[in-house]
């Protein structure tokens, strides 16, 4: 935790602080807090999460280059363990790290809207300036990869996504009751209650979801109930902040972009399976981090016999799996590709970590061509993976 009080602002020899005038908006804030308050240059004032995790945005009204970032903190806020910097124009992970930020540095970027995501924190952390600049600004380091290796065509920015998985299952502030889909064309905050019922709870693929997601909208803070249909349906890029299913049912969620881009599942967790959690029918990368599943088949599995074939990503990052039978299902002759790190695994020894599979077209069934390591599809090692 840092007094802002003692921070000193950065001299005009650092850099122009680029947040000074700019924009700002975020997710849910604590009251009394206000986005604008990260950015109007004093270090009295702060914006705070209404929960232990969230994030802030910087904006600008036309594309303006960044490569650093300066995060000063009020006192008496909660302490931030993980968080991510991310390019909101396209979702991709700028860099990420644990504990709490100061000066971040990162490889230079056009961009409208820079985020800060903070994914884990004891408490509800208080922000009182998020300082951008084109180049310096306070004690800058060198920049540092925030990836390594190399992927096929669309690459994974990181090799995961920040977060903290919990064995806890959260208390439901009520219960939500739902005969239809419900639309999410930004973001949707379900504060914690419990939305349920539609389905049948079966394997029948012709159930639809309980929230469908627009290209770039956010569901976070709820959680779903029994019967739970088809889960959660992203027609693009989304992201799926602290969702619980309390019955998978169907599919936990189905990402059915086309576009290309990320997708990011941080945090929640899952139980009541039969088989996959999360489906990815379109293309690009889904991203999950901190996740907790207990009692089904996969974790994440890339289509195999979808009417239309695409190459498809998964980065996979400090999840715990327990009586799981996959983590990770991927068609390696389409090129798929699956980097999994950080995964403790309860109740199964002989998990199958990277099946590859060969993808064919609608209407046959993929065959089972083995579990891969350390090769060109499977980015992982046999020493991401602790068995408990």
């Amino acid at each position: 935790m840092t007094l802002a009080v003692a921070l000193p602002q950065a001299s005009a020899a650092d850099g122009t602080n680029l947040s000074l005038g700019a924009g700002a908006d975020g997710s849910s804030k604590a009251s009394g807090t206000s986005y604008g308050n990260v950015k109007d240059g004093n270090t009295s004032t702060y914006w705070s999460p209404a929960s232990a995790t969230g994030y802030v945005s910087v904006k600008w009204g036309s594309a303006t280059t960044v490569s650093s970032a300066v995060i000063r903190q009020a006192s008496g806020g909660g302490s931030i363990s993980a968080w991510r910097l991310l390019n909101a124009d396209n979702g991709a992970v700028l860099t990420s790290g644990s504990g709490s930020p100061s000066t971040i540095s990162f490889a230079s970027t056009s961009l409208k809207k820079l985020t800060l995501d903070i994914t884990s924190a004891s408490g509800a952390p208080r922000i009182a300036e998020f300082e951008t600049y084109s180049s310096g600004g306070g004690s800058n380091p060198t920049p540092t990869p925030t990836s390594t290796g190399s992927t096929p065509t669309p690459t994974p920015t990181s090799t995961g996504g920040g977060g903290t998985p919990t064995t806890t299952w959260p208390t439901s502030r009520g219960n939500v009751s739902i005969s239809s889909t419900q639309n999410v064309s930004s973001t949707f905050d379900g504060g914690m209650k419990t939305y349920c019922c539609m389905g049948d709870g079966s394997q029948n693929e012709s159930q639809d979801p309980m929230f469908k997601l627009a290209n770039g909208a956010t569901l976070q803070n709820v959680i779903i109930g029994s019967p739970a249909g088809d889960g959660v349906h992203c027609e693009g890029t989304c992201t799926l902040r602290n969702v619980w299913w309390n019955d998978i049912g169907e599919d936990a969620a189905t990402f059915k972009g086309t576009g290309g881009g990320t997708s990011y599942v941080i945090g929640g967790g899952a139980k009541s399976g039969s088989d996959k959690t999360f489906q990815h029918n379109g293309n690009g990368t889904v991203n999950i981090s901190g996740f907790y599943l207990k009692g089904t088949g996969k974790l994440y599995r890339g289509c195999g016999n979808c009417t239309t074939s695409y190459q498809r990503h998964v980065v996979i990052d400090n999840v715990i799996l327990d009586d799981v039978d996959y983590v990770a299902g991927i068609n390696s002759n389409w090129g798929d590709t699956a980097t999994i790190t950080r995964v403790t695994v309860y109740n199964n020894t002989s998990i199958h970590v990277c099946a590859k599979y060969k993808g064919v077209a609608k209407g046959s069934e993929p065959t089972y061509l083995g579990d891969g390591w350390n090769d060109a599809n499977c980015k992982v090692k046999q020493s991401d993976i602790t068995y408990r």
